[in-house]
């Protein structure tokens, strides 16, 4: 389904899709960074998906269209290789509260976090 509207909140970091039922559904950044359709997060197969993790403060940097049938997302992680059809992008919308819920369980499973991990480099 095609999106009516497509909005980029900066502040926010989330992504607004406003179908023409009249329905809109706001993404974050995060979410749609750690569901990314790419090859990298999806793998090239079943069962190689790599969990996404430390994406809590990632941000859309840029949305563009692809032809007409979807949009290309690129995040201040340097993320961009997703391509995110319209269906894939309205799955993701309608789907949102399972999708995390089971992602927060992959998380914890894990033992991984939301949270950034930052790296500490010694300065001369």
């Amino acid at each position: 389904m095609i999106p009516a509207g497509i909005n980029l909140h900066t502040k926010s970091a989330t992504l607004e899709l406003v179908y023409d039922e009249g329905k809109a559904y706001t993404l974050t950044a995060e979410y749609l960074r750690v569901f990314s359709p790419s090859a990298e997060v999806r793998g090239h197969g079943p069962g190689q998906s790599v969990l996404q993790y430390g994406k809590r403060d990632v941000r859309i940097r840029d949305v563009e269209p692809q032809g007409n049938y979807a949009l290309k997302l690129t995040f201040s992680d340097g993320h961009d290789s997703g391509i995110y059809s319209w269906d894939y992008l309205y799955q993701l919308a309608t789907g949102q509260d399972r999708n995390w819920q089971d992602y927060l369980g992959q998380l914890e499973a894990a033992g991984k976090t939301r949270t950034p991990q930052f790296i500490a480099v010694d300065r001369l």
